[in-house]
C-alpha cells in the first residue's frame, strides 16, 4: 500500500471530520490503524480534543513547518552533593567496618551474609581460627576438594580463598559450612 495523493486527501478529510483512525483505516482499506496514526503525525495534523460533530464543518488544516521560537536557555541547578557511600547490607545485618566496604555493581547478587543473631559465637570463633590456618589460595588453585570461601575484597591484592579440605557434599570447609548454611527453621522464622 502506498499513500497516494487521493488517499492522503481522504485521510485528511476524515480526520478533520473527527473520525477515528480505525474508521479511516477501514474506509481506505489495506492500511492499519497504526499506519493511519503514523501518517497523521507525519502530516502534522492537529490533535482533536472534541467529538466529530464539532469539527464536521471545519476544513482540515495542513500544518506547515513554522520555526519554533527559541526558548530561553535552561539554567541547570547546581548538582546535588553525592550521597556518602554506605554499606550494602540486607536488613538485620550489622554494618561492616569502613575498611571492608565494597561497592557491588548493579545486577550482581549480594554475597551470602547471614545476620549476626543467626550465627553462633562458637561458629564465628571457629571461622576466625580457621582463617588463620587457611591455605590462602587463588581462584586458579581452587578444586572440588578445596574450600571456596572468599576472604577480603576481590578488587584488592589481599583477596584469597580458604583452601582447606571441604566437608562432604559442600563447597566449604566445616567452619565455613557452619556460617554459610542455616537450619531450615531459622530461615522460615526470618521470613515472617
Amino acid at each position: 500500500m502506498s499513500w497516494t495523493d487521493e488517499r492522503v486527501e481522504t485521510l485528511k478529510k476524515m480526520w478533520g471530520e473527527g473520525q477515528s483512525a480505525s474508521q479511516i483505516a477501514k474506509e481506505l482499506g489495506g492500511v492499519t490503524r497504526n499506519a493511519v496514526i503514523g501518517k497523521v503525525h507525519r502530516l502534522g495534523l492537529s490533535n482533536r480534543a472534541g467529538t466529530g460533530a464539532s469539527k464536521a464543518n471545519a476544513k482540515p488544516k495542513v500544518a506547515k513547518a513554522e520555526p519554533k521560537p527559541k526558548a530561553a536557555p535552561k539554567v541547570e541547578a547546581a548538582p546535588k552533593p553525592a550521597a556518602p557511600v554506605t554499606d550494602v547490607v540486607p536488613t538485620g545485618m550489622p554494618p561492616r567496618s569502613a575498611a571492608r566496604r565494597a561497592i557491588i555493581p548493579a545486577g550482581q547478587p549480594l554475597p551470602p551474609q547471614p545476620s549476626a543473631n543467626e550465627i553462633s559465637p562458637e561458629a564465628l570463633a571457629k571461622v576466625s581460627e580457621v582463617e588463620k590456618k587457611s591455605k590462602k589460595i587463588s581462584l586458579m588453585e581452587l578444586t572440588e576438594r578445596t574450600c571456596k570461601w572468599p576472604v577480603g575484597d576481590p578488587a584488592t591484592e589481599d583477596f584469597w580463598f580458604c583452601g582447606l579440605p571441604v566437608k562432604a557434599g559442600k563447597p566449604y570447609c566445616e567452619a565455613h559450612v557452619g556460617v554459610a548454611f542455616q537450619p531450615m527453621s531459622a530461615r522460615r522464622d526470618r521470613r515472617r
